[in-house]
């Protein structure tokens, strides 16, 4: 009989590799002969790190893992080895007996296959995203770890075994691009230990850097002017907003990827609390991938829940079908109760809205 899917918080956070969490999914795992590796939509370098790397343990287990993702893998992360076989199209049940869901803080940030994933005998979710809602048969989730990597690293200590390349390399990758290069609040001591042990495994920082941030094509540095260019700034210059059109995307012949760590720039602008960079679908209009990210002192994963979404006290987002204007117009009423705005009807003014 297939146990009841868990939707509330049947989960542990904050664990350690001795915790009895670990044990479970370590052992469910283990246990388990075809194991689906899955993450969300759009995804970043902890998700593919932490997929390859885990399904890479499984396989070390004697097991066979499947990676899965909607999107296409970011051509970023193709130098990651087994990124090529990352696949885009599955048929649940087939002869999986597991799924494990890495760093989604809702089921329905995998994507389409959600529904059936609920179906499945054992779904295991990892995760470090304090709104995780505590889906799954199991779940582990670290709203302390700098990654999710983090949890899978602990999990691969816990079989016992060997990092090999493709371990090592999706690990050092997933934190090295979610902590930002070492420069954001949840950079910790682990972050560097581990990072330090992938190095002795064989990683090579210097490579991985330059496939991550050495080369940006013609399109993508046109993307970023037109970027900086639609930046909005509130009269105090605490929220600031960025916005990328569909059609902007079509002009410089980019994409969302091209996208990913733009809204930086709106946040790192002085005296910038809170950013928000509302992205378009390109192939759906209307549709729109906002980002959140603050200093520390609002905790934009409040405002993200908000809105289905979910994340960090930092670093959020979410997906909507609101035309941006209306959207910028619920945004600044949330932050005027977060004490960012003085005149929220003025702000109103100042962005057309």
């Amino acid at each position: 009989m297939t146990p009841p899917l868990i939707t509330a918080p049947a989960l542990t956070r904050c664990c350690t590799p001795f915790k009895p969490m670990y044990e479970r999914i370590c052992r469910a795992l283990a246990t388990s002969e075809r194991t689906l590796v899955v993450g969300h939509v759009n995804p970043d370098g902890d998700v593919i790190g932490s997929c390859l790397a885990l399904a890479s343990a499984l396989r070390a287990l004697g097991k066979e893992a499947v990676c899965y993702n909607e999107s296409p893998v970011p051509m970023v992360y193709n130098f990651i080895p087994g990124a090529g076989e990352v696949v885009d199209q599955v048929v649940l049940p087939g002869d999986f007996d597991a799924v494990a869901v890495l760093d989604c803080s809702d089921i329905e940030r995998v994507g389409m296959i959600a529904r059936q994933i609920q179906k499945m005998p054992l779904v295991v979710n990892l995760d470090h995203h304090a709104t995780n809602e505590g889906y799954g048969h199991l779940a582990c989730v670290e709203d302390n770890a700098c990654a999710t990597a983090e949890i899978i690293y602990r999990l691969i200590k816990k079989w016992g075994l060997s990092f090999d390349l493709t371990m090592a390399t999706g690990l050092y990758t997933a934190i090295l691009t979610d902590t930002g290069s070492f420069r954001f609040a949840n950079t910790s001591h682990t972050a560097f230990s581990i990072c330090n042990e992938m190095v002795s495994c064989g990683v090579d920082p210097y490579h991985v850097a330059q496939h991550v941030y050495g080369d940006y094509s013609l399109g993508r540095i046109k993307l970023l002017n037109m970027a900086l260019g639609s930046i909005e700034l509130l009269e105090d210059g605490s929220l600031s907003f960025m916005t990328l059109t569909r059609h902007m995307m079509a002009r410089t012949g980019t994409s969302l990827e091209d996208a990913d760590g733009m809204i930086n720039y709106a946040k790192q602008i002085e005296d910038v609390r809170m950013a928000a960079m509302i992205a378009e679908d390109p192939h759906q209009a209307g549709h729109y991938y906002i980002s959140l990210r603050s200093d520390g002192s609002i905790d934009v994963s409040e405002l993200a829940t908000n809105f289905g979404g979910g994340g960090h006290v930092r670093a959020a987002g979410f997906n909507t079908d609101l035309p941006p204007a209306l959207l910028k117009e619920r945004i600044l009423e949330w932050s005027r109760g977060q004490n960012m705005c003085r005149d929220i009807h003025q702000h109103l003014r100042l962005l057309n809205i």
